[in-house]
C-alpha cells in the first residue's frame, strides 16, 4: 500500500466516523460545501431536467461486489429521480467493471473531471423523509447551470434496488465479457442454484458479532426449502442442483440427502456470481452477492422474506419465512 492509499484510507475512515456520530444531529448538513452553496446561492426555480450537472453514487472499494452494486445501483436510481445526468464510477477492479457492463455507454467521472466539472458531495439522506429528499433537491436545483457532479454520501441508502432491475439487466447481458462466459450447466437439465452464505459470516459467529443474526440462515434453512422445491416443482426435465459456498465438503454433510447436488465450493466469485444468473430457479440468502444476479436473473428466484432490501411484486419472486417454508403453489405459477 503507497502513503496516498494509506492516508486516504486513513480520511475516509474519520470521515465516515464523523457522518455517523453526527447524521442524526441538526447542525449534520452543515458539514457539507453543497449545503452552504444552496444556503448562498440565488434561489433558482425548478424548471425540470437539469441538463448540466450530474448525478454518481461510488461504489465502496472497501465492500464485497454485492455491496459495491448496490451503491452503483443508488446513484443510478437517484439520477433518475433527481431529473439528473447519470455519470459512472468503476468498481474495484477491471475485472469487474468488465464482467457488469454497468458503464457501457455511460459517461465516466474522470472525463467529467478533465473536462472542468467539479465534484460537490451531498449529505446523506432517507428516502422516507420527505423533509431530507426536499432539502436534497434544492441543494442540486441550486447548482443548475454549473458544471457540477453531485456525489452522493458513501452507502446511501436506496432499499427498493429492484427499481433499475431492467437496466441492469440489460446492460449485464449486452457486457463485452459475456463472449467469455463458461457455463457447467446442462441445458437438458432444470438447473437449480442454491447460495449458501458461509465464510465471512462464521468468522462473525464465531466473534459473537451481533450483526450475524441479520445475515445469518441455518443449515435446516435451506434443506426445508429444497425439500420443497423438488417435491413441487414441476419441469419436464430432469433436475440438478447446485450449492455455491465456501467451506469443506464436511460441513455440507445435511445435504447428502438430496442425491447428485453438486458443491460448487472452489468456484471463484464472478463465476459463482454468472452460474447465479444463468439458473433456471435461484435460491438466494440473506446477502447481497446473491440478492443482485436475482435482479439480473431472468427465471424463478425463492429469497428470504426477511432481508434488507425490498423485491418486487412479480410471480417469479417467492418470498420465505424463517423456518424454511413458502407457498409451493406459487412455484408453478411463476414457471
Amino acid at each position: 500500500m503507497t502513503f496516498s492509499q494509506f492516508f486516504f484510507k486513513v480520511k475516509s475512515r474519520l470521515w465516515y466516523c464523523l457522518v455517523q456520530y453526527t447524521r442524526n444531529k441538526r447542525f449534520y448538513p452543515f458539514l457539507y460545501w453543497s449545503y452552504w452553496h444552496y444556503k448562498f446561492a440565488n434561489s433558482k426555480k425548478d424548471t425540470g431536467i437539469n441538463t448540466t450537472c450530474y448525478f454518481a453514487s461510488r461504489p465502496n472499494p472497501g465492500a464485497g461486489i454485492g455491496h459495491q452494486l448496490a451503491n452503483w445501483i443508488t446513484g443510478y436510481w437517484f439520477a433518475k429521480q433527481f431529473r439528473l445526468n447519470f455519470v459512472h464510477i468503476p468498481f474495484s477492479t477491471q475485472k469487474w467493471e468488465n464482467f457488469l457492463g454497468l458503464g457501457e455507454g455511460e459517461k465516466k467521472m474522470k472525463d467529467l473531471i478533465k473536462s472542468g466539472y467539479k465534484i460537490r458531495k451531498l449529505p446523506i439522506f432517507d428516502e422516507y423523509k420527505p423533509q431530507e429528499v426536499a432539502l436534497t433537491k434544492a441543494i442540486i436545483q441550486s447548482y443548475a447551470g454549473k458544471k457540477i457532479v453531485l456525489l452522493s454520501e458513501q452507502d446511501q441508502s436506496y432499499k427498493d434496488q429492484f427499481g433499475v432491475m431492467e437496466d441492469i439487466r440489460r446492460k449485464f447481458y449486452h457486457a463485452p465479457d459475456r463472449r467469455n462466459d463458461r457455463i457447467v450447466y446442462n441445458p437438458e437439465y432444470f438447473n437449480i442454484a442454491c447460495h449458501v452464505r458461509r465464510g465471512d459470516i462464521v468468522e462473525g459467529k464465531h466473534k459473537n458479532d451481533t450483526s450475524f443474526t441479520t445475515r445469518w440462515l441455518d443449515t435446516d434453512y435451506y434443506t426445508t426449502v429444497l425439500s420443497q422445491l423438488l417435491k413441487n416443482i414441476k419441469t419436464d426435465k430432469p433436475i440438478a442442483v447446485y450449492l455455491f459456498s465456501q467451506g469443506d465438503q464436511k460441513d455440507f454433510q445435511e445435504f447428502d440427502q438430496f442425491p447428485g447436488m453438486q458443491l460448487c465450493l472452489d468456484m471463484d466469485a464472478q463465476d459463482t456470481f454468472l452460474h447465479m444468473v444463468y439458473a433456471d430457479l435461484l435460491v438466494t440468502s440473506k446477502s447481497s452477492f446473491s440478492y443482485k444476479p436475482a435482479l439480473m436473473n431472468n427465471a424463478i428466484k425463492i429469497c428470504p422474506r426477511d432481508f434488507w432490501h425490498n423485491y418486487p411484486d412479480l410471480p417469479n419472486w417467492i418470498l420465505v419465512e424463517n423456518d424454511g417454508t413458502f407457498d409451493t403453489n406459487l412455484l408453478n405459477c411463476a414457471v
